[in-house]
């Protein structure tokens, strides 16, 4: 007679077999789908796991002539030097007031606009107005910026004219350091609301349309229909959402910001990732950007995660 242990073992076995038997079984079954799955795996494998391999030269001291292997181990150095910087604390807030009033004030915009879009009656109009919100997402940072850069200029500048016109002064918008970051946010909610609508709309034609018909035979008006059927029917997408962009606090586009900036707005305009490019490539401190980005990697991580529990909490639905 087998004993307990050895019959732990057939199980163990038998359970294993089964799984493998049940995973040979789905990608028979569903191989063309993995197989245009393949090459963004590929691509993240490449571009995102294997360059973890450099996250090392936070420790070293990097020479570019030594390599990675050879260059010395140095420790926590360069993140206590971060810390005793008081530059790094400068960037550090303006990276996260800037993000925290995109989540306040433009994160709600694209809900907005897939509301009022789902409310459209005329598809001719619904369409047209679609493709003019949509076509600056298209649009590189480099020609956006300069557009915006153009509107704003003081001479010739479209809203300090408007501005001339009603016997104003014009506004230097892009050197005083109170006006960037409004600029930043407004031309963010410009560029992208359009096309973070598209996630929100499609969620809305989720929504079992008989919950209107019964709300209308009811006697509910476009109000309580909003307020009942159609924002409890998105909130999933929109707790999954603001999850990922709190991940992201400590993350500012370069493009936008570096097209934008100059010296004169640094104080409030300078953000992580334009000063690892101006530290890391400009002044080849390869080590000590490799330790800001591990350190806006780990708190990123500690947001998600963070963020993730609370919306498992009080929620149904979360990340994992």
């Amino acid at each position: 007679m087998a004993t307990p242990l050895e019959m732990q073992a057939v199980v163990s076995r038998s359970l294993k077999r089964s799984r493998a038997a049940a995973i040979r079984l789905a990608i028979s079954k569903y191989k063309y789908l993995y197989l245009l799955m393949l090459p963004g795996v590929i691509w993240y494998f490449i571009y995102r796991y294997l360059p973890m391999y450099g996250v090392i030269i936070a420790f070293k001291d990097y020479n570019f002539s030594k390599g990675i292997i050879g260059s010395p181990w140095v420790g926590l150095k360069h993140f206590e030097f971060l810390l005793h910087n008081q530059d790094f604390f400068m960037i550090v807030r303006n990276t996260l007031l800037i993000n925290l009033y995109e989540l306040i004030f433009a994160f709600p915009v694209p809900i907005i606009l897939a509301l009022l879009l789902n409310e459209m009656k005329s598809v001719l109009f619904k369409r047209t107005i679609q493709t003019v919100v949509y076509f600056p997402h298209f649009m590189s940072w480099v020609v956006f910026g300069g557009i915006v850069i153009q509107l704003l200029a003081p001479n010739e500048g479209l809203v300090n004219s408007i501005l001339r016109y009603l016997g104003m002064e014009p506004v230097f918008f892009m050197s005083k350091s109170e006006y960037f970051r409004p600029v930043v946010i407004a031309s963010s909610i410009l560029k992208e609301s359009g096309w973070g609508a598209i996630i929100y709309l499609a969620a809305l034609s989720s929504i079992d349309t008989e919950q209107y018909e019964a709300a209308t035979i009811d006697g509910a008006n476009r109000w309580h229909k909003l307020i009942s059927i159609t924002l409890p029917g998105i909130r999933n997408t929109i707790i999954i959402m603001m999850i990922l962009k709190i991940g992201y606090l400590l993350e500012v586009g370069f493009e936008q910001i570096y097209i934008l900036y100059n010296p004169s707005v640094y104080d409030v305009g300078d953000v992580l990732s334009t000063y690892i490019y101006r530290v890391g490539l400009q002044s080849a401190q390869f080590s000590t950007t490799a330790a800001i980005g591990l350190f806006q990697s780990a708190i990123g991580f500690f947001l998600i995660w963070g963020t993730n529990r609370l919306a498992r909490k009080f929620s149904d639905v979360s990340l994992w």
